[in-house]
């Protein structure tokens, strides 16, 4: 189900506006606090926002900002809900950077229209992961371009999960996406509590995560990141599995083959000696820095050292 937080008072007070919500597969979550709806969004992102003007005082614009921030699941829209009085007086749009609004009173079906829209508008126009919900391969270029012509000494961390096709295999697909998603939120929450400020994290696809963060944070970020990552792994896997240390399953050749536990490895490119120009240079090292990462068994991260783009 698409699950909408309402911060405010009044609409969703009113039952049909629920019943015929609900009865399309949406869940309400309805709250009248600012700083428990902040917590919601940091905690539990929502799929979309349906905020009311003037919530809290002055909260909606806070509320605004945690989630045009929010790392977990980029791009939710938000449809603010105005009164007569407001379209009349006029709405500073810098103030209030939403996606679209409807005005009160509010007749149910069009606002189910309009949540349909912003629902079909978000899949035009970002490329959010459908799995994890993170930005996907268009956001994340734009981003690394974004940090090179910027030059203010970010790193770019390439993650990638060990073995994790034959544990697809194995396990089932199923058990693959939880594993994938559990990924996500070990990468979100690190940056969000070491490296938030300027940080960025997406999904290229399948076990393939990119992030960004600042470069003095990044080592941190990696290490953190392998840490919280080996303590649920085991979650994951089957105990007569881990007591073996492996899994048998066919490789790429359909050969019988005993492969070790999942585990990550992380390639780092840092940025700040300007000599990258395009985000395709950074995707270049980033692949000879991963395949060195992944020689080496087990959990570990490589952050490429070198002072010369070296491409080949």
């Amino acid at each position: 189900m698409v699950r909408i937080l309402f911060a405010g008072h009044e609409l969703m007070d009113r039952a049909e506006c629920r019943v015929i919500l609900e009865a399309n597969e949406y869940k309400i979550i309805s709250c009248a606090d600012l700083q428990v709806a902040v917590s919601f969004v940091l905690e539990d992102p929502p799929d979309l926002l349906l905020l009311e003007k003037g919530f809290a005082g002055n909260g909606d614009h806070d509320l605004i900002r945690v989630v045009k921030a929010c790392l977990q699941k980029a791009n939710i829209p938000i449809i603010l809900v105005v009164s007569h009085e407001d379209m009349i007086t006029g709405i500073d749009w810098d103030l209030f950077p939403v996606d679209d609004l409807m005005v009160k009173p509010v007749v149910p079906e069009f606002l189910l229209t309009r949540l349909r829209l912003a629902d079909a508008r978000m899949n035009r126009v970002f490329d959010n992961n459908p799995l994890s919900k993170l930005p996907g391969n268009t956001s994340i270029l734009k981003r690394i371009q974004a940090v090179l012509d910027a030059q203010n000494g970010a790193a770019v961390g390439y993650i990638d999960i060990d073995n994790f096709k034959p544990y697809n295999d194995h396990y089932g697909f199923s058990q693959g996406d939880e594993v994938i998603l559990m990924m996500a939120r070990i990468m979100v929450n690190v940056i969000d509590e070491i490296a938030r400020e300027g940080s960025f994290a997406g999904h290229i696809g399948g076990d393939d995560f990119v992030f960004i963060v600042k470069e003095e944070k990044v080592e941190q970020v990696c290490q953190r990141i392998i840490s919280n990552f080996e303590t649920v792994r085991n979650m994951f896997i089957e105990p007569e599995d881990v007591k073996r240390g492996g899994f048998v399953e066919k490789d790429r050749q359909g050969r019988i083959t005993e492969f070790g536990l999942l585990s990550i490895s992380i390639a780092v490119i840092p940025t700040s000696h300007g000599e990258f120009k395009h985000f395709g240079e950074v995707s270049a090292v980033a692949s000879q820095v991963k395949h060195k990462a992944k020689e080496v068994p087990g959990n570990n991260y490589l952050i490429d050292r070198r002072t010369g783009y070296c491409p080949s």
